[in-house]
């Protein structure tokens, strides 16, 4: 009697009742076992996820007033050393000589208004909206049209595969790599070459900035020999290094950190940098072809 209530208590511990449920992304009912959590459907292919909850965002204000501090004292960085440099340099450039002065002009007119430009592309556009798609209806929801897609409980919307939610700018940002307060805003698919192009030109302001200081200087005070102004730019030069290095090997600075980033196919490449910066089709026969791909593991 005693083994086979034993065995009827084991045989009841081991029964998993199967529970109904309505997939976000077509509306159809799907049949999941009890101990599943989350779950791909089979029709739209949308991913649900039933432990992923909405984060507290208590500090999203206290994040909004540090960006815009940020951009407030990077503009005014900017216009200092733009202003405070013409200010300085050039009546030590124009005494020397007339065509030394106006080079230093056209140089210094160019890097400052490619450094605002590309910093205000950077700021205070879109970093990139995931497109918009049809969910929620079986009969308009095709097979396959949400596949790995999912769903965003702060947007209350569809998230592409390749988009992520950033809760400083409180909306899905599409190939979104980072957050950067120094601009107040992310780095996304629609800014990104304007942030890497940002980078570049002030890396190359610092370093001109640096030099016509020193050359200024010279003449000012001619023990003067070094300057310590170089150093600005050290931080910036390793910034537009990770960048160019995540750019070359086809990543996203998320996508880096994610962990299915070892299961999926890396194509470090040349050619990435051409198609990101935009050049034609055409340059890139010209360029070095270094591949390291790795095997992709098939679900």
């Amino acid at each position: 009697m005693d083994s086979s209530s034993s065995t009827q208590e084991q045989y009841v511990t081991e029964v998993t009742e199967n529970y109904e449920t309505i997939c976000w992304g077509c509306g159809l009912r799907v049949l999941l076992p009890s101990c599943a959590s989350a779950f791909k459907c089979g029709w739209c292919g949308a991913i649900t996820d039933q432990n992923k909850k909405k984060r507290d965002q208590r500090c999203i204000r206290w994040r909004v007033v540090r960006d815009r501090c940020f951009v407030s004292v990077v503009l005014v960085f900017i216009f200092f050393v733009i202003f405070g440099g013409v200010w300085a340099v050039y009546p030590v450039v124009f005494s020397i000589s007339i065509l030394c002065g106006v080079f230093h002009s056209i140089v210094t007119a160019a890097l400052s208004i490619a450094t605002v430009s590309f910093f205000s592309f950077s700021a205070f556009r879109c970093a990139g909206a995931p497109p918009n798609v049809v969910w929620g209806s079986y009969p308009a929801v095709g097979k396959g049209d949400l596949e790995n897609y999912t769903f965003c409980h702060y947007c209350s919307k569809p998230k592409s595969p390749r988009a992520h939610h950033c809760r400083s700018c409180r909306k899905c940002i599409l190939d979104m790599d980072h957050h950067c307060p120094f601009i107040g805003n992310c780095v996304g698919a629609a800014n990104h070459r304007s942030f890497v192009g940002f980078l570049i030109s002030a890396v190359l302001s610092t370093i001109y900035v640096s030099i016509m200081s020193v050359y200024a200087g010279s003449h000012l005070w001619p023990p003067l020999k070094y300057s310590l102004r170089h150093i600005d730019g050290i931080g910036l030069a390793v910034l537009l290094w990770q960048q160019l290095s995540y750019i070359y090997e086809g990543k996203t600075y998320l996508s880096h950190l994610s962990p299915q980033a070892d299961n999926e196919e890396e194509k470090k490449d040349c050619q990435n940098l051409v198609r990101f910066f935009g050049v034609q089709y055409s340059v890139t026969r010209f360029l070095p072809n270094f591949r390291v791909t790795r095997k992709r593991h098939t679900k």
